[in-house]
């Protein structure tokens, strides 16, 4: 948590006003403060002085301008670094070396990498003929869309934060931003950071507050609200877009996700379990990228899950869930799998013998045996859990991977490259990893099909969405 109290930020002023919700820390199951819940007058108030500021000096600036602000910014999380690791642990419960290693430095490197994008972005010209023969000049100018609320998760708060930050800012928008209510911390020292980088009152507002019948309900379904970008569960995506389609407001959403892996027999078996522990277990599997469901071909399947037993029961040091409430939800999943399938690996609730026992942690787990319309292998369980199943044939892999509602992300472990270049693109999936997992180049697509999310998020992927191309036709 922050030394200083979880606030509001609105206007360029900060405010602490509002009913507190307490904070729970996931390692301990202690209270570790409150955090304010913003009413409906502050978030239309913020919504408010979004709108405003898209007509004061914001509008002015060129887009050189608002890429110096962005490394601003950059500069300005690397500067606190360690202020933002401290409190991105503190909320979540995430190892140290995760936040350190990952979340930090990618929420400044985002706001680095559209920075840059913008700064070599161009726009297109034709020279069209007319029948006079003198012609005419049609050119694109890109507009902001206008004021943006952002809405994110607490699995990864400030990178998820700042992914959708950075590029609506990048491209001359207003945000009113909404973290999860359980995690607040780095937002509000993100505000911090972002007033002293020099930003013009209202370019950028900070609410708290819960979803439902709170301050995410108010702010998306605001009428002075242009656009939506949301990451979070597939329910609250459908929630939030049918708020937006009453006013046809842009919406960009990357939703849940029930990642296959596949694993061939021609696969490096080494590298393959370690990529599946790093895939399943990483951030506790609190990741819309963790792989839930592995299918591996039969002539490997038993000395693959032998050692993929044998290296999860090797893990310390990992996180806790983010709630009782989740725990619960995770452990109610194992319990019924125990019944219906067979636990290879953990299957409960570990115990530390210190305070950790107070704790909301979940036993890094393999599963087997279940069938694939069985709740544990269809439903986003969000948690340390992997299902291995074997199987026989390509097409049957196939088949059994893009099954289901999701379609966010896979993997595939093969040595032969031509089998990788014809069964990742037949995923159903947004991005497919080859002999890797969560290799990331910000340039690329990301996104989900399916109820795994609408649109693409990354490089001009983003700066398209937050802008809207006008053309522009000149008559010679």
């Amino acid at each position: 948590m922050l030394s200083s109290p979880v606030r509001h930020y609105v206007g360029g002023v900060f405010d602490a006003s509002g009913d507190p919700i307490p904070l729970v820390d996931p390692v301990n199951g202690r209270s570790a403060g409150e955090v304010p819940s913003a009413s409906e007058e502050l978030v239309d108030r913020a919504v408010g002085a979004a709108r405003d500021a898209l007509r004061g000096p914001w509008a002015t600036w060129s887009p050189a301008d608002r890429a110096q602000v962005l490394h601003r910014i950059a500069d300005g999380i690397e500067r606190r670094f360690d202020a933002f690791v401290a409190a991105e642990c503190a909320d979540t419960g995430k190892p140290h070396e995760l936040a350190a290693d990952v979340d930090i430095p990618r929420a400044a490197a985002n706001f680095r990498n559209f920075a840059d994008l913008l700064a070599g972005r161009g726009e297109q010209s034709w020279h069209t003929p007319t029948p006079d023969g003198r012609g005419a000049l049609n050119y694109t100018v890109r507009k902001p869309l206008g004021v943006v609320a952002v809405v994110s998760p607490w699995n990864l708060p400030l990178l998820l934060l700042t992914w959708k930050v950075a590029p609506a800012l990048a491209t001359g928008n207003t945000v009113v931003a909404k973290p999860s209510e359980m995690t607040p911390s780095t937002a509000c020292l993100l505000a911090e950071v972002i007033a002293e980088a020099g930003l013009p009152a209202g370019v950028f507002n900070l609410v708290h507050g819960g979803g439902g019948g709170a301050a995410g309900q108010w702010l998306t379904e605001h009428p002075g609200v242009d656009a939506v970008a949301f990451t979070g569960a597939s329910a609250t995506g459908t929630t939030i877009m049918r708020a937006a389609a009453a006013r046809l407001a842009p919406i960009s959403f990357e939703l849940g996700g029930k990642n296959a892996g596949v694993v061939f027999a021609d696969a490096d078996l080494e590298k393959a379990v370690a990529g599946t522990v790093r895939s399943a277990f990483t951030h506790s599997g609190q990741v819309c990228l963790c792989t839930e469901r592995l299918y591996v071909e039969r002539p490997i399947f038993e000395a693959f899950a032998g050692r993929l037993v044998e290296e999860s029961r090797k893990l310390r040091g990992y996180g806790p869930m983010i709630s009782a409430a989740h725990r619960d939800k995770v452990i109610g999943h194992l319990t019924r799998a125990a019944t219906d399938g067979e636990v290879l690996a953990g299957g409960g609730v570990p115990r530390f013998g210190d305070e950790r026992d107070g704790g909301f942690f979940v036993e890094p787990t393999v599963l087997t045996g279940l069938a694939e319309d069985h709740p544990a292998v269809r439903e986003e369980i969000f948690g340390p859990v992997v299902h291995l199943a074997p199987f026989d044939t390509e097409e049957e892999v196939l088949g059994r991977a893009n099954a289901g509602p999701y379609g966010l992300a896979a993997t595939v472990w093969t040595g032969d490259l031509a089998r990788a270049h014809r069964v990742a693109p037949a995923l159903d999936v947004g991005i497919a990893w080859v002999n890797t997992w969560n290799l990331r180049d910000l340039r690329t697509p990301f996104g989900g099909v399916k109820a795994s999310g609408i649109g693409r998020e990354g490089g001009d992927h983003s700066l398209d969405f937050f802008s809207e191309p006008m053309n522009v036709c000149v008559k010679l």
